[in-house]
């Protein structure tokens, strides 16, 4: 499936939307991925040989991603400071990645933010992804 996206939007965020974001709430933190994502075209994971994942309550693999570097960035601590932030097209996110995630059986982690983060099946994000970009 070919995404359509405004324009791939490469500007930087003030240490004040910064701070203001990654205090929000996982969801209102998710709306903003959703949007942010669909405008901008681009995705950011943290990678090191591997992706970073994590894991929930019942053991299933979560793969996390965010909506800008900055924020991948913030969360390279601890057990993922070794990692760094890696781009990935919506394009490719929504024809690659997200059919992959679903036959591995994994789970989305949506801005997590070093305490909590949207977590979700890949179904879900994508109907919001799609929903989205239909408002361009």
């Amino acid at each position: 499936m070919k995404v359509l996206t405004r324009r791939l939007q490469i500007n930087s965020i003030t240490s004040k939307e910064f701070e203001a974001l990654i205090k929000l709430p996982a969801n209102i933190r998710y709306e903003y991925f959703i949007k942010k994502v669909t405008d901008s075209g681009a995705i950011w994971g943290l990678y090191d040989n591997g992706w970073a994942m994590s894991s929930d309550d019942k053991e299933r693999l979560l793969i996390s991603f965010w909506p800008r570097k900055e924020f991948a960035e913030y969360c390279a601590y601890e057990e993922w400071s070794n990692y760094k932030a890696h781009c990935i097209s919506l394009d490719e996110f929504i024809s690659d990645w997200l059919p992959n995630m679903v036959e591995d059986q994994h789970k989305l982690s949506i801005f997590w933010n070093r305490d909590d983060s949207a977590v979700l099946e890949i179904q879900v994000l994508l109907n919001d992804l799609v929903k989205e970009l239909k408002k361009y």
